[in-house]
């Protein structure tokens, strides 16, 4: 049972150590993703103005809930792969390709960040599919194809909101 203590969490779930490595690197990276997709978010949430704000201010909360779940999960699975996940976000600056929005009251103009932040995170969350698929890591696997199904039903009504929207406003 001593030997159980010392053994790395790889060992403890059959993947090699150098893939989980790999892996909890990249979901470092998803996680700054992530924390700077929630904080605009919630910036959004916060700040929206004008004739859909009911609509989009319960949107914008109901989407960051959802991220911080994920946050959650994404760090705790980076701890199940034997790392430890960023916390600090000047970490997060540093790794994240979604940037911090500038624009948090215009409706039209957060959904179309939210958009890009789903490009974002869905096409890393993809990458990881393909590294941990090869490392024969269901876990993250199957974490990854989860959050892409749900993302894409998001990207679907956003982008059908934000069709709606700009089709009355050039009317």
């Amino acid at each position: 049972t001593i030997n159980i203590l010392i053994m790395k969490n790889s060992n403890l779930i059959g993947l090699q150590e150098g893939d989980c490595k790999k892996i909890a690197e990249k979901l470092n990276v998803l996680l700054a993703n992530y924390s700077i997709f929630y904080q605009n978010t919630r910036g959004a949430h916060w700040n929206i103005k004008g004739s859909d704000f009911f609509t989009l201010h319960l949107k914008f909360e109901e989407l960051y809930d959802g991220l911080v779940l994920k946050i959650d999960e994404i760090a705790e699975r980076i701890l199940t792969l034997g790392y430890t996940p960023h916390h600090n976000f000047s970490d997060y600056q540093k790794l994240s390709t979604i940037q911090e929005s500038k624009e948090v009251s215009d409706g039209n103009k957060c959904i179309l960040n939210i958009l890009e932040s789903f490009k974002t995170v869905i096409e890393l969350q993809r990458e990881l599919l393909e590294i941990t698929d090869q490392a024969g890591d269901e876990g993250t696997n199957a974490q990854m194809s989860g959050y892409i199904t749900e993302q894409e039903k998001l990207v679907w009504m956003y982008h059908a909101y934000l069709s709606k929207s700009l089709l009355f406003k050039s009317l």
